[in-house]
C-alpha cells in the first residue's frame, strides 16, 4: 500500500543548538518534499544559529561552530524555506512535540509568514511507539531491515523516517490496534488524514503540550495548577494568569495560541455584557409637570408718573454753599449756656 496523497507532503528533520524550544536554535533543517505523482524534491540549508553550539549537541549532530559560522541565520533563510513547504502537509519523528514547535518558533522569531492551520501532521514516532515503542534507529531496522548511514544527519535521519512510514503502513495494512477504551480500529493507512489523528491522540493546541483538546474541542491547561481545567475558566477565576503566560518562558506558539483563546473570551464577555444590559428595564419616562394654575390675582395698575411735578423740582435753583463764618465770643456764649451743668 502507497501513501494516497491530496496534496504534497513535507518529510523534515532539524538539528539543533538543544532541546529548549524557546531558547534553542536551528542550525540544519532538511526537508523531504513528496508529491501525490510519488516524486520528491530535497533541500537542505545549514543556519547560523546566532549563538555557540553547546558540545554536547554537536557530540550528537557532528556540527560544530566551525561548520556554520559563515551561514545565513534563520531570518535569511525563512522565506526560501516556508516556499519550499508550501501547503504541505508535515511528518516527521517527534515532530509534533518538538521539529514542529521549534520550526514554528524560528518562523516567528523571524517574521516569516506560515501558518498551521489546515494542515495535517504525521508523526511516525507516535505510530512506532506506540505499535512498537522503539528509537528510529531501531525502528529502521526492524521496519526496513537497514542501518542510517550518517546517523544524526538531517538528510539521513530524514530519509529514514520517510522509508519508516512506508514500511508502517505495508506492515500494519489490515492490522487492528486498541486504544485506552477498549475501541479497536484499524489506525495505519495509507491516508494522511488517518495518520494524523493516529499521530496526535494527546490532541494538543500549540505542539508544546502546554494546551491540549478535549474530547469536545475545548481547550484545557495541560501543565501546573489549572492542569485539566478549561483555559476559558481559568481566565473566569484568574485572568491575570493570561499576562503571567505571555510574560513567561513559554514558547511564541504557545503565546500566539494562548491569544486566540483570550480575544474569543474577551469577546464572549463583551457580548454577555451587551446581552445583560439590553434586558434590564429601562426607567419608565417622566410625564411632563402639568403648569401649575394661576392664581386670579387682581391686576396691579401702574400710575405715569406726573413730569409736571418733576419737572418743577427740576426747575428749582439748589441753594449755593455759604462760606463759614468766624467763631467769635457771641458763639462761644451760646455754646456755653447750652451745654452749662444744672
Amino acid at each position: 500500500m502507497k501513501l494516497n496523497l491530496k496534496r504534497p507532503l513535507a518529510f523534515f528533520d532539524l538539528e539543533t543548538t538543544g532541546t529548549n524550544i524557546g531558547a534553542d536554535r536551528i542550525v540544519e533543517i532538511s526537508v523531504i518534499k513528496l508529491h501525490p505523482d510519488g516524486s520528491e524534491e530535497v533541500k537542505t540549508w545549514r543556519i547560523n544559529p546566532g549563538m555557540p553550539i553547546p558540545l554536547e549537541s554537536s557530540l550528537v549532530h557532528g556540527i560544530y561552530d566551525e561548520h556554520i559560522k559563515d551561514e545565513q541565520p534563520f531570518k535569511d533563510l525563512g522565506n526560501a524555506i516556508a516556499e519550499f513547504i508550501g501547503e504541505s502537509d508535515l511528518a516527521g519523528y517527534n515532530s509534533n512535540k518538538f521539529d514542529i514547535p521549534m520550526l514554528m518558533e524560528a518562523f516567528l522569531r523571524a517574521g516569516v509568514s506560515f501558518t498551521l492551520d489546515n494542515r495535517h501532521f504525521v508523526d511516525v514516532q507516535n505510530i512506532f511507539h506506540q505499535m512498537e515503542q522503539r528509537t528510529l534507529k531501531a525502528a529502521y531496522q526492524f521496519y526496513c531491515a537497514k542501518t542510517i548511514e550518517n546517523a544524526h544527519s538531517a538528510e539521513a535521519d530524514t530519509r529514514a523516517t520517510m522509508e519508516v512510514l512506508l514500511a508502517q503502513i505495508e506492515r500494519y495494512e489490515n492490522m487492528e490496534w486498541e486504544d485506552k477504551k477498549g475501541n479497536r480500529t484499524i489506525p495505519v493507512v495509507g491516508e494522511v488524514e488517518a495518520l494524523h489523528k493516529f499521530t496526535n491522540l494527546s490532541n494538543p493546541v500549540d505542539f508544546a503540550g502546554r494546551m491540549v483538546y478535549n474530547e469536545q474541542g475545548e481547550e484545557l491547561i495541560n501543565f501546573g495548577k489549572h492542569k485539566g481545567k478549561r483555559v476559558e475558566d481559568v481566565f473566569n477565576v484568574e485572568p491575570s494568569y493570561y499576562s503571567w503566560m505571555m510574560q513567561g518562558d513559554f514558547p511564541l506558539y504557545t503565546k500566539r495560541k494562548l491569544e486566540e483563546i483570550y480575544t474569543r473570551w474577551n469577546a464572549k464577555k463583551a457580548a454577555e455584557r451587551q446581552a445583560k444590559a439590553a434586558a434590564q428595564p429601562k426607567p419608565a419616562e417622566q410625564a411632563p409637570k402639568a403648569d401649575a394654575p394661576k392664581a386670579d390675582y387682581p391686576k396691579k395698575e401702574f400710575h405715569k408718573p406726573d413730569h409736571t411735578k418733576t419737572q418743577s423740582y427740576q426747575n428749582k435753583p439748589y441753594k449755593k454753599d455759604e462760606p463759614a463764618k468766624p467763631v467769635n465770643d457771641e458763639m462761644l456764649q451760646q455754646l456755653a449756656l447750652k451745654f452749662k451743668k444744672g
